[in-house]
């Protein structure tokens, strides 16, 4: 049955949203931090120093200075491009699936990551997702010239828009409070998925919250009505116009909530047991 979405194009947060990379990151964090005399954290812990930059999540968790917190980040870097970018990373399940089908459904999808932009190319090339991306947006090298998430929302719908594609009706989808902080900032609704390293609370002022891949594959993609789907072989049979109105309207953005079951917008989620991150 072919489908539509209410959305003109789908932003993509990375880490904990279609990658876990919590494997990977715990390595280094550990190399890293044992590096500089500090104690590694536990797998527990990672909630801590997932989401936000590593370059603050640095100097928030381990109260240094701007100056050790960058040296510490380069450190971490180096060890993670020594691995290689995806050393331990694998897919969320179904969301390769669910990339490929709104792809196939006409649907503009880019990323807006706090991941360097040249790890998330790495990422999306070895999943083989690079492909079905308009285009794919994260922070600069340094973390710091383009790392605030509303910025790289704000830089991800420019490269959509410079490639022509509609975006009025914008959503992105997340796992992190600042995931919805950024889209707000940017007037942009967001999808909460709970299916990464988070805590209850981070979902609030999100559009909707959701806790499987089908759960969001609902609100993303539409089945077109009966009718649509009928008209080609009705088409020397004209409706008649008072049938117009029965057409079912495209979803705005504003109304993710709506088609969010009640049940699970009122859940209390709870830190998912496998952690991810950048």
């Amino acid at each position: 049955m072919p489908h539509r979405s209410p959305f003109t194009c789908i932003l993509w947060d990375v880490d904990g949203t279609i990658i876990d990379a919590s494997e990977g990151i715990l390595r280094r964090l550990t190399i890293t931090l044992e590096h500089f005399g500090f104690p590694p954290p536990t797998r527990e812990e990672l909630v801590h120093w997932i989401g936000p930059p590593m370059y603050e999540s640095m100097q928030t968790n381990l109260g240094v200075t701007a100056e050790l917190a960058a040296e510490a980040v380069t450190y971490y870097r180096t060890v993670g491009k020594a691995e290689g970018y995806t050393a331990g990373a694998r897919l969320i399940p179904g969301i390769g699936e669910l990339i490929i089908d709104l792809d196939a459904a006409g649907v503009p999808q880019a990323t807006a990551s706090s991941k360097p932009e040249v790890q998330v190319v790495a990422l999306m090339e070895y999943f083989d997702l690079d492909t079905h991306l308009v285009a794919i947006a994260g922070s600069t090298p340094d973390e710091k010239t383009l790392s605030r998430k509303a910025d790289i929302v704000g830089e991800a719908l420019r490269r959509l828009e410079a490639a022509g594609v509609d975006t009025s009706r914008p959503v992105l989808i997340g796992d992190r409070h600042h995931d919805v902080d950024g889209g707000v900032e940017q007037g942009v609704p967001v999808i909460f998925v709970r299916w990464g390293f988070s805590w209850p609370h981070e979902s609030e002022g999100a559009q909707a919250a959701v806790d499987t891949v089908d759960q969001l594959r609902d609100l993303l993609l539409l089945a077109e009505p009966l009718e649509s789907a009928t008209t080609a072989t009705n088409a020397t049979t004209p409706a008649p116009a008072t049938n117009a109105a029965t057409t079912t309207p495209a979803t705005p953005a504003t109304n993710a909530t709506a088609t969010t079951p009640a049940t699970n917008a009122t859940t209390t989620p709870t830190p998912a047991s496998t952690p991810t991150g950048h």
